[in-house]
């Protein structure tokens, strides 16, 4: 560890501040996914990073590469990043942080007149909020990867209705780099990944740290467009018996799931289960008993056999409900993602680091999806690490205190010392 590293907070809180007021919408924060959002921050930040004598370079799809140069420019090279767009009317800090908690550091580094061993690059990802705005996952850390399939440039985004392909052209970029199966960042050029999040719920508040260092990334199952059909008929003239009701048989699933959930805690596992959506259909109103319901389920852990202890009772509960309550479960097509461990490696430095450096810590999974799991199905060393937040994310309301940023950036400056020389 060397003393004299010190990360550039004030750098990166005039960004913060001048994305704020760049990208403000009236209630939040709107950075759209190859929009204009996304393009006024990456310029902003590709602005200051050359200002600070940076090198600076966009890949074929969009992504935006600042580099500290190293001693041996052909070794292996650190990334830092993350994302800088955002869902609509979201925060200020979800992504952003891990970029100019990266700039921070290799600023810091320059100035104090530290060379590293080999490349130290801040990767500014496209897209990583893609969820919002594109049917799909990490297009931008994908397509730098060789993993976004061209099929896929072929989707549409839900607002403007126009390809992703059309959207990354319209920025200037070269959506015909995926379909040769080009890539920015191999596992032969690439040393490890580290990436600076804010955490997106509350356990670091509730337990008063102010980092955390993350495990792995969650797998998923899901159920995006499900629904239960039954009969609708009238309140008060059906009794209980003749009734096909779609909203008690989906209240039934749900109730059944949940308990399940609390079982499968009890014995050890760690997963989240969630119903986005449960609802009628519109279709239904006062005086009616309801003939069709709808529902979107969302179930993840790093553990991939914890969510499919979950899924089982789903699949034998539906046929049960069905038999009893007259009704018809369609469950539609189910997607998953695979967990993305965190590299053992990458975990036990930033420990290191954050011991060194004195800073309180909690070693945890990560909740969400982030560009890190990218990182690892390329075969890339990757990490992660949180930083305490107030009022969750993917809100205006995100409330990250600059102390516990400042601790973090340091223990990712005193990791990517270690990890350059």
């Amino acid at each position: 560890m060397l003393p004299n590293l010190t990360p550039d907070i004030a750098l990166a809180e005039r960004l913060f501040d001048a994305l704020r007021e760049a990208t403000h919408d009236g209630v939040g924060i709107t950075r759209e996914a190859y929009g204009p959002g996304e393009a006024k921050a990456h310029a902003m930040v590709r602005e200051a990073a050359e200002r600070e004598g940076l090198e600076t370079r966009v890949d074929p799809v969009g992504n935006l590469l600042m580099t500290l140069p190293g001693a041996d420019r052909s070794a292996k090279r650190v990334l830092l990043g993350s994302h800088l767009d955002s869902v609509r009317s979201g925060g200020n800090y979800d992504g952003a942080a891990g970029v100019l908690a990266g700039l921070a550091a290799v600023v810091g580094m320059r100035r104090a007149g530290f060379v590293p061993g080999r490349d130290v690059t801040v990767v500014a990802v496209r897209a990583e909020e893609a969820g919002a705005w594109f049917p799909t996952s990490y297009p931008g850390s994908r397509g730098a990867l060789g993993l976004l399939k061209p099929a896929e440039l072929a989707i549409k985004r839900m607002d403007s209705g126009r390809t992703l392909a059309e959207h990354m052209r319209e920025e200037g970029f070269d959506s015909g780099f995926v379909e040769r199966g080009g890539k920015t960042f191999s596992a032969e050029d690439t040393a490890a990944f580290l990436e600076l999040h804010i955490e997106q719920g509350p356990v670091l508040e509730a337990e008063g740290v102010p980092v955390g260092i993350v495990t792995g990334i969650p797998g998923s199952r899901r159920l995006r467009a499900a629904r239960v059909v039954g009969e609708t008929n009238h309140s008060g003239a059906t009794p209980r018996k003749y009734r096909r009701d779609a909203a008690i048989a989906l209240a039934e699933l749900a109730h059944g799931v949940d308990d399940r959930w609390a079982e499968l805690e009890a014995e050890g596992h760690a997963l989240v289960c969630t119903f986005c959506v449960l609802a009628t259909t519109a279709e239904a109103g006062f005086t009616r008993i309801a003939g069709e319901a709808e529902f979107q389920l969302d179930v993840r852990s790093v553990n991939p056999h914890s969510v499919d202890a979950l899924m089982e009772t789903l699949y034998d509960l539906v046929p049960e409900i069905e038999a009893r309550r007259g009704v018809r479960f369609e469950l539609g097509q189910e997607t998953s993602s695979r967990a993305a461990p965190m590299d053992a490696r990458v975990q036990a430095g930033l420990r290191r680091a954050a011991d060194a450096l004195g800073i309180r810590y909690k070693v945890m999974a990560s909740g969400g999806g982030h560009d890190a799991a990218a990182f690892v199905q390329a075969g890339i060393p990757a990490g992660m690490i949180f930083v305490r937040n107030q009022n969750g994310s993917h809100n205006p309301k995100e409330a990250m205190r600059m102390e516990d940023f400042r601790a973090a950036c340091a223990v990712v400056q005193g990791w990517t010392a270690e990890m350059a020389q």
